[in-house]
């Protein structure tokens, strides 16, 4: 079974409560992600729950990435 994950994810931006999509780069589970929105880079880290990053002193939240498995083989 092979996993991979979506490029983009959903970001909320805690500040002005919206929801934006951005796109993802760099990314390591439940360690750091670079998000990016018009080309630029919001540096995202873990905090236990949630990835946290900021950005034109904005605060942005994200579950991360959702992970979808692949069957590999005879099924």
């Amino acid at each position: 079974m092979k996993m991979h994950y979506e490029k983009t994810i959903e970001l909320h931006c805690t500040d002005t409560d919206k929801e934006l999509i951005a796109e993802v780069d760099h990314f390591k589970e439940k360690v750091h992600l670079d998000a990016y929105i018009a080309n630029n880079r919001i540096r995202m880290k873990w905090n236990g729950k949630v990835y946290v990053g900021n950005s034109a002193g904005l605060e942005f939240t994200s579950d991360g990435p959702i992970m979808h498995f692949e069957k590999q083989g005879r099924i």
